[in-house]
Protein backbone atom coordinates (compact mmCIF):
# COMPACT_ATOMS: atom_id res chain seq x y z
CA UNK A 1 0.00 0.00 0.00
CA UNK A 2 2.59 2.46 0.95
CA UNK A 3 4.82 1.72 -2.07
CA UNK A 4 1.56 2.18 -4.62
CA UNK A 5 -0.13 5.38 -2.87
CA UNK A 6 3.02 6.92 -1.86
CA UNK A 7 2.73 8.82 1.81
CA UNK A 8 -0.04 7.52 4.26
CA UNK A 9 -0.46 9.39 7.07
CA UNK A 10 0.67 8.31 10.57
CA UNK A 11 -2.00 6.77 12.46
CA UNK A 12 -2.99 7.55 16.43
CA UNK A 13 -3.94 9.94 18.68
CA UNK A 14 -1.93 12.64 17.65
CA UNK A 15 -2.78 12.70 14.01
CA UNK A 16 -6.37 12.20 14.69
CA UNK A 17 -6.41 15.62 16.83
CA UNK A 18 -4.25 16.91 14.19
CA UNK A 19 -7.11 16.24 11.03
CA UNK A 20 -9.42 17.19 12.88
CA UNK A 21 -8.21 20.69 13.25
CA UNK A 22 -7.24 20.95 9.61
CA UNK A 23 -10.67 19.59 8.46
CA UNK A 24 -12.33 22.38 11.03
CA UNK A 25 -9.86 25.34 9.70
CA UNK A 26 -10.49 24.44 6.18
CA UNK A 27 -14.10 23.89 6.64
CA UNK A 28 -14.64 27.57 8.07
CA UNK A 29 -11.96 28.77 5.56
CA UNK A 30 -13.32 26.86 2.41
CA UNK A 31 -16.64 25.74 2.36
CA UNK A 32 -18.88 28.75 2.88
CA UNK A 33 -22.33 28.07 3.66
CA UNK A 34 -22.04 24.57 5.08
CA UNK A 35 -24.13 24.04 8.23
CA UNK A 36 -25.15 20.82 10.24
CA UNK A 37 -28.76 20.59 9.77
CA UNK A 38 -30.37 20.70 6.53
CA UNK A 39 -33.16 17.73 4.93
CA UNK A 40 -30.76 16.23 2.67
CA UNK A 41 -28.06 14.95 5.63
CA UNK A 42 -30.60 12.75 6.99
CA UNK A 43 -27.99 9.59 6.93
CA UNK A 44 -24.90 11.92 7.53
CA UNK A 45 -22.40 11.21 10.14
CA UNK A 46 -18.52 9.52 9.84
CA UNK A 47 -19.88 6.53 9.63
CA UNK A 48 -21.40 5.22 6.34
CA UNK A 49 -25.10 4.70 6.03
CA UNK A 50 -26.54 1.55 5.61
CA UNK A 51 -29.79 2.78 4.41
CA UNK A 52 -30.15 4.74 1.06
CA UNK A 53 -32.03 7.79 1.32
CA UNK A 54 -35.17 8.54 -0.77
CA UNK A 55 -32.39 10.69 -2.89
CA UNK A 56 -30.35 8.32 -3.86
CA UNK A 57 -27.46 8.14 -3.62
CA UNK A 58 -24.85 8.00 -6.57
CA UNK A 59 -22.34 5.81 -4.43
CA UNK A 60 -24.76 3.88 -2.54
CA UNK A 61 -23.15 6.01 0.26
CA UNK A 62 -19.83 3.71 -0.06
CA UNK A 63 -16.42 4.75 1.16
CA UNK A 64 -13.76 7.86 0.04
CA UNK A 65 -10.62 9.14 0.93
CA UNK A 66 -10.20 11.67 3.20
CA UNK A 67 -6.87 13.20 2.62
CA UNK A 68 -6.74 16.46 2.87
CA UNK A 69 -5.18 19.33 0.58
CA UNK A 70 -2.34 21.43 1.77
CA UNK A 71 -3.43 24.54 3.46
CA UNK A 72 -1.04 26.69 1.37
CA UNK A 73 -2.94 27.21 -1.81
CA UNK A 74 -1.41 25.54 -5.45
CA UNK A 75 0.43 27.33 -7.94
CA UNK A 76 -1.60 28.74 -10.59
CA UNK A 77 1.09 28.58 -13.37
CA UNK A 78 4.18 26.62 -12.14
CA UNK A 79 7.50 26.66 -13.51
CA UNK A 80 9.51 24.50 -14.72
CA UNK A 81 12.55 22.78 -13.73
CA UNK A 82 15.88 24.14 -15.05
CA UNK A 83 15.74 21.09 -17.59
CA UNK A 84 12.38 20.59 -18.57
CA UNK A 85 11.65 17.70 -16.90
CA UNK A 86 8.33 19.37 -15.61
CA UNK A 87 6.27 21.27 -13.50
CA UNK A 88 7.25 22.64 -9.90
CA UNK A 89 4.16 23.55 -7.54
CA UNK A 90 2.19 21.53 -5.08
CA UNK A 91 1.64 17.90 -6.27
CA UNK A 92 -1.78 17.69 -4.82
CA UNK A 93 -2.73 20.63 -7.88
CA UNK A 94 -1.70 18.70 -10.63
CA UNK A 95 -4.33 16.33 -12.27
CA UNK A 96 -3.28 13.63 -14.81
CA UNK A 97 -4.00 14.70 -18.70
CA UNK A 98 -6.52 12.88 -19.58
CA UNK A 99 -8.69 12.93 -16.55
CA UNK A 100 -8.15 16.90 -16.49
CA UNK A 101 -9.28 16.83 -20.07
CA UNK A 102 -12.38 14.46 -19.35
CA UNK A 103 -13.66 17.05 -16.71
CA UNK A 104 -13.11 20.40 -18.92
CA UNK A 105 -15.09 18.68 -21.76
CA UNK A 106 -18.05 17.25 -19.36
CA UNK A 107 -18.12 21.17 -18.44
CA UNK A 108 -18.23 22.26 -21.79
CA UNK A 109 -21.04 19.55 -23.05
CA UNK A 110 -23.28 21.05 -19.76
CA UNK A 111 -22.50 24.75 -20.68
CA UNK A 112 -24.36 23.24 -23.85
CA UNK A 113 -27.45 21.08 -23.00
CA UNK A 114 -27.90 22.47 -18.89
CA UNK A 115 -26.29 26.24 -19.30
CA UNK A 116 -28.72 26.91 -15.82
CA UNK A 117 -26.42 25.03 -13.92
CA UNK A 118 -23.45 26.36 -14.01
CA UNK A 119 -21.19 23.36 -13.21
CA UNK A 120 -17.44 24.39 -12.80
CA UNK A 121 -15.30 21.03 -13.97
CA UNK A 122 -13.56 21.90 -10.68
CA UNK A 123 -16.52 20.17 -8.61
CA UNK A 124 -16.07 17.34 -10.93
CA UNK A 125 -12.18 17.03 -10.02
CA UNK A 126 -12.99 17.50 -5.99
CA UNK A 127 -15.79 14.38 -6.64
CA UNK A 128 -12.70 12.52 -8.44
CA UNK A 129 -10.45 13.42 -5.77
CA UNK A 130 -12.28 12.50 -3.03
CA UNK A 131 -13.90 8.75 -4.84
CA UNK A 132 -10.63 7.50 -6.73
CA UNK A 133 -7.72 9.78 -6.21
CA UNK A 134 -8.42 11.18 -9.60
CA UNK A 135 -8.68 7.56 -11.11
CA UNK A 136 -6.12 6.39 -9.32
CA UNK A 137 -3.42 8.77 -10.37
CA UNK A 138 -4.64 8.96 -13.94
CA UNK A 139 -3.83 5.05 -14.57
CA UNK A 140 -6.14 4.83 -17.72
CA UNK A 141 -5.53 3.97 -21.29
CA UNK A 142 -5.39 6.75 -24.51
CA UNK A 143 -9.37 6.24 -24.48
CA UNK A 144 -9.70 7.52 -21.02
CA UNK A 145 -10.57 4.05 -19.74
CA UNK A 146 -9.13 2.77 -15.65
CA UNK A 147 -6.08 0.29 -16.94
CA UNK A 148 -7.90 -1.95 -13.93
CA UNK A 149 -11.04 -1.93 -12.60
CA UNK A 150 -12.12 0.53 -9.31
CA UNK A 151 -14.28 -0.91 -7.39
CA UNK A 152 -16.01 -0.28 -3.73
CA UNK A 153 -16.52 -2.64 -0.93
CA UNK A 154 -19.28 -5.27 -1.41
CA UNK A 155 -22.93 -3.23 -0.01
CA UNK A 156 -23.82 -5.90 2.05
CA UNK A 157 -24.94 -3.79 5.15
CA UNK A 158 -22.31 -4.91 7.29
CA UNK A 159 -20.96 -1.36 7.80
CA UNK A 160 -22.38 -0.11 4.65
CA UNK A 161 -26.08 0.31 2.58
CA UNK A 162 -27.50 -2.96 2.06
CA UNK A 163 -27.81 -2.79 -1.98
CA UNK A 164 -29.15 -6.59 -3.54
CA UNK A 165 -27.36 -7.10 -7.27
CA UNK A 166 -29.10 -4.98 -9.81
CA UNK A 167 -27.06 -5.53 -12.54
CA UNK A 168 -26.34 -9.23 -12.60
CA UNK A 169 -22.39 -8.36 -11.58
CA UNK A 170 -22.03 -6.62 -15.47
CA UNK A 171 -20.12 -3.99 -14.26
CA UNK A 172 -19.38 -4.85 -10.56
CA UNK A 173 -18.70 -8.30 -11.02
CA UNK A 174 -20.67 -9.19 -8.22
CA UNK A 175 -24.21 -11.16 -8.42
CA UNK A 176 -25.02 -10.68 -5.15
CA UNK A 177 -24.81 -7.42 -4.07
CA UNK A 178 -23.86 -3.92 -5.95
CA UNK A 179 -20.18 -2.08 -5.60
CA UNK A 180 -19.45 1.30 -6.54
CA UNK A 181 -17.81 1.39 -9.68
CA UNK A 182 -15.20 3.27 -11.87
CA UNK A 183 -13.37 6.42 -11.08
CA UNK A 184 -16.40 8.47 -10.45
CA UNK A 185 -17.79 5.53 -8.09
CA UNK A 186 -21.12 4.85 -9.58
CA UNK A 187 -23.76 2.14 -8.51
CA UNK A 188 -25.04 -0.26 -10.96
CA UNK A 189 -28.73 0.95 -10.49
CA UNK A 190 -27.45 4.93 -10.58
CA UNK A 191 -25.65 4.12 -13.79
CA UNK A 192 -28.19 2.35 -15.73
CA UNK A 193 -29.94 5.64 -16.16
CA UNK A 194 -27.54 8.43 -15.39
CA UNK A 195 -24.63 6.67 -17.51
CA UNK A 196 -23.47 9.15 -20.32
CA UNK A 197 -21.52 8.59 -23.57
CA UNK A 198 -18.59 10.47 -23.12
CA UNK A 199 -16.36 9.60 -25.14
CA UNK A 200 -17.94 9.40 -28.21
CA UNK A 201 -17.56 5.21 -28.70
CA UNK A 202 -21.60 4.49 -28.77
CA UNK A 203 -21.09 2.79 -25.11
CA UNK A 204 -21.90 3.91 -21.42
CA UNK A 205 -19.06 2.52 -19.23
CA UNK A 206 -18.53 3.83 -15.99
CA UNK A 207 -15.08 2.70 -15.96
CA UNK A 208 -14.17 5.10 -18.54
CA UNK A 209 -13.18 9.01 -17.41
CA UNK A 210 -15.20 10.74 -19.61
CA UNK A 211 -18.31 8.41 -19.94
CA UNK A 212 -17.84 9.05 -15.88
CA UNK A 213 -17.23 12.31 -15.52
CA UNK A 214 -20.31 13.49 -18.04
CA UNK A 215 -22.65 11.04 -16.33
CA UNK A 216 -21.49 12.71 -12.77
CA UNK A 217 -22.13 16.24 -13.94
CA UNK A 218 -25.87 15.14 -15.20
CA UNK A 219 -25.99 14.08 -12.32
CA UNK A 220 -25.12 17.09 -10.12
CA UNK A 221 -27.38 19.45 -12.52
CA UNK A 222 -30.82 16.83 -12.65
CA UNK A 223 -33.49 18.66 -10.69
CA UNK A 224 -32.75 21.84 -12.77
CA UNK A 225 -30.44 22.66 -9.73
CA UNK A 226 -27.81 25.37 -9.93
CA UNK A 227 -24.41 25.19 -8.74
CA UNK A 228 -23.50 28.74 -8.30
CA UNK A 229 -26.28 28.75 -5.78
CA UNK A 230 -24.41 27.38 -2.24
CA UNK A 231 -27.27 25.52 -0.99
CA UNK A 232 -27.80 23.63 -4.07
CA UNK A 233 -24.45 23.14 -4.72
CA UNK A 234 -24.55 21.61 -1.16
CA UNK A 235 -27.36 19.46 -1.86
CA UNK A 236 -25.84 18.21 -5.47
CA UNK A 237 -23.01 17.38 -3.44
CA UNK A 238 -24.92 15.23 -0.74
CA UNK A 239 -26.96 13.65 -3.17
CA UNK A 240 -23.45 12.02 -4.46
CA UNK A 241 -22.91 10.82 -1.10
CA UNK A 242 -24.98 11.62 2.23
CA UNK A 243 -22.47 12.46 4.70
CA UNK A 244 -21.53 15.74 6.18
CA UNK A 245 -17.79 14.98 5.80
CA UNK A 246 -18.02 14.21 2.89
CA UNK A 247 -20.34 17.58 2.01
CA UNK A 248 -16.99 19.56 3.35
CA UNK A 249 -14.17 17.73 2.34
CA UNK A 250 -15.52 17.89 -1.61
CA UNK A 251 -16.09 21.92 -0.80
CA UNK A 252 -12.49 22.07 0.61
CA UNK A 253 -11.12 20.44 -2.74
CA UNK A 254 -13.44 22.43 -4.50
CA UNK A 255 -11.92 25.79 -3.54
CA UNK A 256 -8.60 24.28 -3.46
CA UNK A 257 -8.78 23.63 -7.42
CA UNK A 258 -10.19 26.92 -7.93
CA UNK A 259 -7.05 28.38 -6.75
CA UNK A 260 -4.67 26.86 -9.41
CA UNK A 261 -4.29 23.79 -10.57
CA UNK A 262 -1.81 22.12 -13.49
CA UNK A 263 -1.73 18.92 -15.82
CA UNK A 264 0.82 16.06 -15.01
CA UNK A 265 1.24 13.41 -17.08
CA UNK A 266 -1.35 10.10 -16.93
CA UNK A 267 0.00 7.57 -14.36
CA UNK A 268 1.87 10.41 -12.27
CA UNK A 269 -0.68 12.10 -10.01
CA UNK A 270 -0.98 12.24 -6.52
CA UNK A 271 -1.98 9.00 -4.66
CA UNK A 272 -4.59 9.85 -1.45
CA UNK A 273 -4.47 6.94 1.43
CA UNK A 274 -6.99 7.75 3.76
CA UNK A 275 -10.29 6.42 3.68
CA UNK A 276 -13.28 6.77 5.43
CA UNK A 277 -13.93 3.24 6.48
CA UNK A 278 -9.95 2.92 7.95
CA UNK A 279 -10.59 2.13 12.09
CA UNK A 280 -7.54 5.23 13.01
CA UNK A 281 -8.37 7.31 10.01
CA UNK A 282 -8.24 10.83 11.12
CA UNK A 283 -11.80 12.17 9.17
CA UNK A 284 -13.31 8.85 8.18
CA UNK A 285 -15.64 6.80 9.18
CA UNK A 286 -16.09 4.26 12.73
CA UNK A 287 -16.99 0.63 10.90
CA UNK A 288 -17.58 -2.43 12.99
CA UNK A 289 -15.14 -3.69 14.65
CA UNK A 290 -13.22 -7.18 14.55
CA UNK A 291 -14.58 -9.53 16.61
CA UNK A 292 -11.76 -10.27 19.33
CA UNK A 293 -9.95 -13.99 18.25
CA UNK A 294 -11.06 -13.74 14.82
CA UNK A 295 -9.17 -11.42 11.41
CA UNK A 296 -11.03 -9.51 8.68
CA UNK A 297 -8.48 -10.82 5.52
CA UNK A 298 -8.31 -8.78 2.77
CA UNK A 299 -10.46 -9.08 -0.56
CA UNK A 300 -9.61 -8.35 -4.31
CA UNK A 301 -10.92 -5.64 -5.85
CA UNK A 302 -12.77 -4.34 -2.54
CA UNK A 303 -11.04 -0.88 -2.12
CA UNK A 304 -11.56 1.94 -4.68
CA UNK A 305 -8.04 1.33 -5.75
CA UNK A 306 -8.97 -2.08 -7.09
CA UNK A 307 -7.78 -4.27 -3.96
CA UNK A 308 -4.18 -3.29 -4.21
CA UNK A 309 -4.02 -2.85 -0.95
CA UNK A 310 -2.77 -5.41 2.19
CA UNK A 311 -5.57 -3.43 4.54
CA UNK A 312 -8.82 -5.27 5.34
CA UNK A 313 -12.32 -3.85 4.11
CA UNK A 314 -15.04 -3.51 6.32
CA UNK A 315 -17.75 -6.39 6.21
CA UNK A 316 -15.50 -8.80 4.35
CA UNK A 317 -16.71 -11.34 6.96
CA UNK A 318 -14.11 -13.33 8.50
CA UNK A 319 -12.56 -16.46 7.82
CA UNK A 320 -9.67 -17.44 10.85
CA UNK A 321 -11.03 -20.09 13.00
CA UNK A 322 -9.85 -19.76 17.01
CA UNK A 323 -7.48 -21.71 18.22
CA UNK A 324 -8.22 -24.99 20.52
CA UNK A 325 -6.79 -25.25 24.26
CA UNK A 326 -3.70 -26.28 24.33
CA UNK A 327 -2.81 -29.63 25.90
CA UNK A 328 -1.10 -28.09 29.27
CA UNK A 329 -4.26 -25.60 29.59
CA UNK A 330 -5.11 -26.24 33.43
CA UNK A 331 -9.11 -27.83 33.69
CA UNK A 332 -9.32 -28.60 30.12
CA UNK A 333 -13.30 -29.07 29.23
CA UNK A 334 -14.39 -32.38 28.98
CA UNK A 335 -16.64 -31.62 26.08
CA UNK A 336 -17.73 -28.87 23.66
CA UNK A 337 -19.36 -25.84 25.16
CA UNK A 338 -23.18 -25.65 24.16
CA UNK A 339 -23.24 -23.84 21.31
CA UNK A 340 -26.21 -20.98 20.27
CA UNK A 341 -28.11 -22.40 17.18
CA UNK A 342 -27.60 -20.28 14.26
CA UNK A 343 -29.93 -17.25 13.62
CA UNK A 344 -31.01 -16.50 9.97
CA UNK A 345 -30.88 -12.89 9.09
CA UNK A 346 -33.92 -10.69 9.47
CA UNK A 347 -35.00 -10.24 5.67
CA UNK A 348 -34.80 -6.90 4.14
CA UNK A 349 -37.75 -4.87 3.79
CA UNK A 350 -36.91 -5.23 -0.03
CA UNK A 351 -37.21 -9.43 0.58
CA UNK A 352 -40.68 -9.19 1.79
CA UNK A 353 -42.39 -7.13 -1.46
CA UNK A 354 -44.64 -9.70 -3.36
CA UNK A 355 -46.25 -6.90 -5.65
CA UNK A 356 -46.38 -3.66 -7.22
CA UNK A 357 -50.00 -1.95 -7.01
CA UNK A 358 -50.96 1.77 -8.45
CA UNK A 359 -51.02 4.35 -5.81
CA UNK A 360 -54.10 6.33 -7.32
CA UNK A 361 -52.43 7.78 -10.99
CA UNK A 362 -54.73 8.51 -13.35
CA UNK A 363 -54.78 8.75 -16.79
CA UNK A 364 -51.45 10.20 -18.54
CA UNK A 365 -52.02 12.79 -21.44
CA UNK A 366 -50.18 15.43 -22.19
CA UNK A 367 -49.90 17.74 -24.98
CA UNK A 368 -46.39 17.39 -27.11
CA UNK A 369 -43.61 19.44 -25.41
CA UNK A 370 -45.59 19.87 -22.22
CA UNK A 371 -45.21 18.18 -18.56
CA UNK A 372 -47.77 15.34 -17.42
CA UNK A 373 -50.08 17.02 -14.90
CA UNK A 374 -50.30 13.53 -13.47
CA UNK A 375 -47.40 11.94 -11.71
CA UNK A 376 -46.85 8.37 -11.48
CA UNK A 377 -46.90 6.34 -7.93
CA UNK A 378 -46.42 3.05 -7.10
CA UNK A 379 -47.00 0.79 -3.91
CA UNK A 380 -44.92 -2.06 -2.73
CA UNK A 381 -46.75 -4.64 -0.66
CA UNK A 382 -46.41 -7.73 1.22
CA UNK A 383 -48.23 -10.80 0.64
CA UNK A 384 -51.05 -9.63 3.31
CA UNK A 385 -51.50 -6.13 1.08
CA UNK A 386 -49.24 -4.37 4.07
CA UNK A 387 -47.14 -1.59 2.71
CA UNK A 388 -43.17 -1.80 2.29
CA UNK A 389 -41.42 1.81 3.35
CA UNK A 390 -37.77 1.62 1.85
CA UNK A 391 -37.83 -0.36 -0.95
CA UNK A 392 -35.89 0.96 -4.43
CA UNK A 393 -38.36 0.93 -7.39
CA UNK A 394 -37.35 1.72 -10.50
CA UNK A 395 -39.36 3.84 -13.27
CA UNK A 396 -38.75 2.77 -16.82
CA UNK A 397 -39.62 4.97 -19.80
CA UNK A 398 -40.01 2.12 -22.74
CA UNK A 399 -41.28 2.57 -26.11
CA UNK A 400 -40.54 4.86 -29.22
CA UNK A 401 -40.84 7.93 -27.22
CA UNK A 402 -38.90 11.00 -26.85
CA UNK A 403 -40.40 11.34 -23.57
CA UNK A 404 -38.28 11.71 -20.45
CA UNK A 405 -38.17 12.46 -16.22
CA UNK A 406 -37.32 15.95 -15.43
CA UNK A 407 -33.97 16.19 -15.88
CA UNK A 408 -34.27 14.70 -19.12
CA UNK A 409 -33.47 10.61 -17.98
CA UNK A 410 -35.34 7.75 -19.59
CA UNK A 411 -35.03 5.60 -15.92
CA UNK A 412 -35.61 6.71 -12.13
CA UNK A 413 -35.05 5.37 -8.86
CA UNK A 414 -36.87 6.13 -6.03
CA UNK A 415 -37.32 4.77 -2.26
CA UNK A 416 -40.82 3.82 -1.07
CA UNK A 417 -41.80 6.33 1.58
CA UNK A 418 -43.55 5.19 5.46
CA UNK A 419 -46.50 4.33 3.11
CA UNK A 420 -44.63 2.08 0.27
CA UNK A 421 -45.07 4.79 -2.17
CA UNK A 422 -42.72 5.48 -4.65
CA UNK A 423 -43.42 8.86 -6.72
CA UNK A 424 -41.57 9.03 -10.22
CA UNK A 425 -40.24 12.24 -10.86
CA UNK A 426 -42.13 14.56 -13.43
CA UNK A 427 -42.54 13.07 -16.99
CA UNK A 428 -42.39 15.57 -19.71
CA UNK A 429 -43.64 14.73 -23.19
CA UNK A 430 -41.22 15.08 -26.03
CA UNK A 431 -41.75 16.12 -29.66
CA UNK A 432 -43.43 12.51 -30.60
CA UNK A 433 -46.91 11.54 -30.43
CA UNK A 434 -48.46 8.55 -29.17
CA UNK A 435 -48.36 6.26 -26.97
CA UNK A 436 -45.83 4.92 -24.90
CA UNK A 437 -45.28 3.17 -21.40
CA UNK A 438 -44.00 3.99 -17.66
CA UNK A 439 -42.94 0.50 -16.28
CA UNK A 440 -42.19 0.11 -12.64
CA UNK A 441 -40.32 -2.59 -11.33
CA UNK A 442 -38.98 -3.48 -7.51
CA UNK A 443 -34.88 -2.99 -7.60
CA UNK A 444 -33.11 -6.17 -6.50
CA UNK A 445 -37.07 -8.48 -6.61
CA UNK A 446 -37.81 -10.30 -9.09
CA UNK A 447 -42.08 -9.44 -8.60
CA UNK A 448 -44.23 -8.63 -11.85
CA UNK A 449 -44.08 -4.86 -13.52
CA UNK A 450 -46.36 -2.46 -13.39
CA UNK A 451 -47.15 -0.70 -16.51
CA UNK A 452 -48.31 3.03 -16.75
CA UNK A 453 -49.95 4.13 -20.03
CA UNK A 454 -49.11 7.37 -21.37
CA UNK A 455 -50.37 9.05 -24.24
CA UNK A 456 -48.43 12.51 -25.95
CA UNK A 457 -51.30 14.29 -28.82
CA UNK A 458 -50.07 16.61 -31.18
CA UNK A 459 -49.78 20.35 -30.72
CA UNK A 460 -53.07 22.02 -30.87
CA UNK A 461 -54.84 25.23 -31.75
CA UNK A 462 -58.14 25.77 -31.75
CA UNK A 463 -58.46 29.23 -33.99
CA UNK A 464 -56.29 31.11 -36.05
CA UNK A 465 -56.62 35.27 -37.30
CA UNK A 466 -54.30 37.77 -39.70
CA UNK A 467 -52.14 39.59 -38.15
CA UNK A 468 -52.85 42.10 -40.35
CA UNK A 469 -56.03 43.63 -41.77
CA UNK A 470 -54.45 44.78 -45.73
CA UNK A 471 -56.31 43.26 -48.72
CA UNK A 472 -54.49 41.49 -50.82
CA UNK A 473 -54.59 42.02 -54.08
CA UNK A 474 -52.22 41.37 -56.82
CA UNK A 475 -52.11 42.31 -60.77
CA UNK A 476 -52.32 39.19 -63.22
CA UNK A 477 -48.86 37.78 -63.76
CA UNK A 478 -47.59 39.75 -60.81
CA UNK A 479 -46.49 38.91 -57.57
CA UNK A 480 -48.33 40.10 -54.09
CA UNK A 481 -46.50 42.75 -52.32
CA UNK A 482 -47.65 41.64 -48.35
CA UNK A 483 -47.48 37.99 -47.60
CA UNK A 484 -50.07 36.76 -45.33
CA UNK A 485 -49.34 35.70 -41.48
CA UNK A 486 -51.42 34.43 -38.79
CA UNK A 487 -51.78 33.85 -35.58
CA UNK A 488 -52.42 30.37 -33.73
CA UNK A 489 -54.08 29.98 -30.48
CA UNK A 490 -55.48 27.74 -28.18
CA UNK A 491 -57.58 28.31 -25.59
CA UNK A 492 -56.50 32.12 -25.82
CA UNK A 493 -52.99 31.40 -25.56
CA UNK A 494 -49.97 31.91 -28.51
CA UNK A 495 -49.39 27.93 -29.79
CA UNK A 496 -46.20 27.33 -30.79
CA UNK A 497 -45.00 24.62 -33.00
CA UNK A 498 -48.39 23.84 -34.54
CA UNK A 499 -48.32 21.53 -37.35
CA UNK A 500 -50.17 23.70 -39.97
CA UNK A 501 -51.61 23.49 -43.69
CA UNK A 502 -52.07 26.43 -46.43
CA UNK A 503 -54.11 25.20 -49.49
CA UNK A 504 -55.53 27.42 -52.80
CA UNK A 505 -58.82 25.99 -52.98
CA UNK A 506 -61.45 25.96 -55.79
CA UNK A 507 -64.34 27.40 -53.96
CA UNK A 508 -65.38 27.77 -49.98
CA UNK A 509 -67.66 24.84 -50.43
CA UNK A 510 -64.96 22.65 -52.66
CA UNK A 511 -61.74 22.14 -50.70
CA UNK A 512 -59.74 20.56 -53.60
CA UNK A 513 -56.75 22.55 -55.28
CA UNK A 514 -57.70 24.83 -57.79
CA UNK A 515 -55.72 25.01 -60.76
CA UNK A 516 -55.49 28.30 -61.78
CA UNK A 517 -55.34 31.65 -59.79
CA UNK A 518 -52.63 32.87 -56.93
CA UNK A 519 -49.27 29.78 -56.43
CA UNK A 520 -46.41 29.48 -54.57
CA UNK A 521 -43.41 28.78 -55.52
CA UNK A 522 -41.22 25.70 -54.39
CA UNK A 523 -37.53 25.63 -54.08
CA UNK A 524 -37.02 25.27 -57.95
CA UNK A 525 -38.61 27.34 -58.46
CA UNK A 526 -42.03 25.19 -59.90
CA UNK A 527 -45.62 26.24 -59.22
CA UNK A 528 -47.36 24.68 -55.86
CA UNK A 529 -51.03 25.15 -54.80
CA UNK A 530 -50.62 23.37 -51.46
CA UNK A 531 -47.48 23.55 -48.60
CA UNK A 532 -47.58 21.08 -46.10
CA UNK A 533 -45.37 20.73 -42.91
CA UNK A 534 -45.62 24.25 -42.13
CA UNK A 535 -45.62 25.06 -38.32
CA UNK A 536 -46.19 28.00 -35.97
CA UNK A 537 -43.21 29.34 -34.27
CA UNK A 538 -42.84 30.22 -30.52
CA UNK A 539 -44.99 32.93 -30.53
CA UNK A 540 -47.66 31.37 -32.20
CA UNK A 541 -47.18 33.00 -35.77
CA UNK A 542 -46.73 31.65 -39.14
CA UNK A 543 -45.94 33.84 -42.31
CA UNK A 544 -46.18 32.19 -45.57
CA UNK A 545 -43.91 32.40 -48.11
CA UNK A 546 -44.82 35.11 -51.23
CA UNK A 547 -47.71 34.30 -53.66
CA UNK A 548 -47.75 34.81 -57.16
CA UNK A 549 -50.38 35.47 -59.70
CA UNK A 550 -51.19 33.38 -62.97
CA UNK A 551 -52.86 35.23 -66.46
CA UNK A 552 -56.41 34.43 -64.36
CA UNK A 553 -58.15 37.10 -62.93
CA UNK A 554 -60.93 36.96 -59.98
CA UNK A 555 -61.23 36.49 -56.68
CA UNK A 556 -59.75 33.11 -55.09
CA UNK A 557 -59.63 31.69 -51.44
CA UNK A 558 -56.49 30.62 -49.46
CA UNK A 559 -57.37 27.74 -46.45
CA UNK A 560 -55.07 27.71 -43.50
CA UNK A 561 -55.79 24.58 -41.49
CA UNK A 562 -53.78 23.35 -37.95
CA UNK A 563 -53.85 20.24 -35.69
CA UNK A 564 -56.57 21.35 -33.64
CA UNK A 565 -59.44 21.83 -36.12
CA UNK A 566 -58.53 25.15 -36.29
CA UNK A 567 -59.44 26.88 -39.95
CA UNK A 568 -58.98 30.28 -41.32
CA UNK A 569 -59.90 31.44 -45.30
CA UNK A 570 -58.09 34.11 -46.44
CA UNK A 571 -59.56 36.26 -49.77
CA UNK A 572 -57.03 36.77 -52.98
CA UNK A 573 -58.05 38.95 -55.81
CA UNK A 574 -56.29 39.48 -59.14
CA UNK A 575 -57.55 42.41 -61.15
CA UNK A 576 -55.81 44.29 -64.17
CA UNK A 577 -55.00 47.79 -63.11
CA UNK A 578 -57.26 50.69 -63.97
CA UNK A 579 -55.89 52.93 -66.71
CA UNK A 580 -55.90 56.77 -64.96
CA UNK A 581 -57.88 58.93 -68.09
CA UNK A 582 -56.13 61.05 -70.04
CA UNK A 583 -55.39 64.88 -69.43
CA UNK A 584 -58.16 66.72 -71.60
CA UNK A 585 -56.84 68.93 -73.99
CA UNK A 586 -56.45 73.21 -73.27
Amino acid sequence: MAAQFGRRLAKGAVTTAVAAAAVAALSASQAPGVTDNTQDRQNAGSQPSTEVNPEESATGNSPYYTDLPPLNSPTPSPSTTPGGEGPIGEAEAGIPATVLDAYKKAEAALRESKPGCNLPWQLLAAIGKVESGQARGGRVDADGTTTAPILGPVLNGNGFANISDTDGGEFDGDTSHDRAVGPMQFIPSTWAWAGRDGSGDGTKDPNNIYDAALAAGHYLCRLDRDMSVQKELNRAILSYNQSTEYLNLVLTWLEYYRKGTHEVPDGTGALPSDRSDDNNSGAGGNPSPTPPGTSKPSKPNSTPEGGDSGSPSPGDGDSSTPKPPSSGSPNPPSSPPPSSPPTSPSPSPTDTVTRLENAGTGKLTATAGDAFTEKIAARTETKAGKAVPRVRVRFTIVGDTDATFSGGESIATVVTNRSGVATAPALKAGEKTGEFAVRATVVGRSVPALNFAATVTARQADALARTSDTALTCAPGDEFADQVEVKATYKGAAADGVAATATLITSADDATVNDKGPYFKDADGKTVRTLKDLETDANGLLELPKLYADDTTGTFLLRITTTGGATLTVELKVAAATASPSPSAS
